[in-house]
């Protein structure tokens, strides 16, 4: 029986629960948190709601990892969101304490699965994820360019007027200030982006783009996104669980890809029913290689940071 594990049941959490189940992509959904009752109580909420969507996905939720075990894929959202004025940085130690926790009570119940991670700083959540596991690297990466890649995908639709789906792009490197649009490699209808939108439009876009999860902070003041982190962390899962092949923006392990090793980093990534299939690579110009550079460095500080706090936790 398919089974995909969610940590935390927050809104990322739930709402990934939620997609997971109406498109039907395993037979159960186990939703994991801390806080008793309530991911039994989203679960049941999600079961009853299966008649009128017409699903048969059934909703577990759990306090847990027993019921975890035998999971194809296990989804990390657990931890805290941002606030206003907060950074994904600042997110830094109190995540790395709750992703380590979570990760090894789930990974020794389900030791095939495919971990994908949500939880902020996203780079170097990652890599403690993949330390936590003991996975091997091609189980264990981030949803990381695909929310980026949607949100600039969106800005572009809504200053063209043009339906979001003949929009195509791909962000690369970390999640955060330092992520990389590549407008050259931005079409609309195959046109180049280029071709369709002046120099300083497309860059206001571009910063936009990134400062897209921090404005959406601003407006919710007491949480941060979740629709489309949820939209992104399910793609994910969707192309593991019906092996699809996708090629997706996603926080992969280089191991010599783009001339770099050893750090988590938003690149083109095949995902396949074992996880990373492969990375694929593209020339990069002058500038956009220097934006790769600039993000690859706070990536590796991230990722070191990381380390520094698991090693004194051991």
């Amino acid at each position: 029986m398919s089974k995909i594990t969610v940590i935390g049941a927050g809104n990322v959490g739930a709402t990934c629960a939620q997609r997971l189940a109406e498109k039907q992509i395993a037979e159960t959904v186990v939703l994991v948190d801390i806080v008793e009752g309530t991911p039994q109580g989203k679960a049941l909420d999600m079961w009853e709601t299966a008649p009128i969507e017409g699903y048969d996905t059934r909703m577990i939720g759990t306090n847990g990892y027993a019921e975890t075990a035998g999971s194809d894929v296990i989804i990390m959202t657990a931890g805290l969101a941002r606030k206003p004025g907060m950074s994904r940085d600042d997110l830094l130690k109190m995540n790395t304490e709750i992703v380590w926790g979570c990760i090894r009570q789930a990974a020794p119940q389900s030791p095939d699965a495919v971990l994908i991670v949500v939880s902020n700083p996203l780079d170097a959540m990652t890599y403690v994820a993949l330390k936590a596991s003991q996975f091997p690297h091609k189980r264990v990466f981030g949803m990381a360019g695909i929310l980026d890649t949607a949100r600039y995908r969106s800005f572009i639709a809504e200053a063209l007027n043009v339906s979001v789906k003949d929009v195509q792009a791909m962000v690369l490197g970390g999640h955060g200030d330092t992520m990389v649009p590549l407008p050259r490699y931005t079409t609309v209808g195959g046109i180049p982006l280029p071709e369709l939108m002046p120099a300083a439009q497309i860059e206001a876009i571009v910063q936009r783009t990134r400062d897209g999860g921090a404005e959406i902070v601003k407006y919710l003041k007491t949480g941060s996104a979740y629709y489309a982190p949820s939209a992104a962390a399910v793609e994910m899962a969707d192309s593991v669980m019906r092996n699809r092949n996708r090629i997706l923006p996603c926080a992969s392990w280089l191991t010599g890809e783009f001339g770099e090793k050893d750090v988590y980093m938003g690149v083109p990534t095949m995902i396949d029913r074992t996880g990373v299939a492969r990375i694929l690579e593209m020339p990069l110009s002058e500038s956009e290689r220097a934006l790769f550079n600039a993000s690859l460095v706070a990536c590796r500080k991230n990722v070191a940071e990381a380390e520094a706090l698991l090693a004194s936790m051991a």
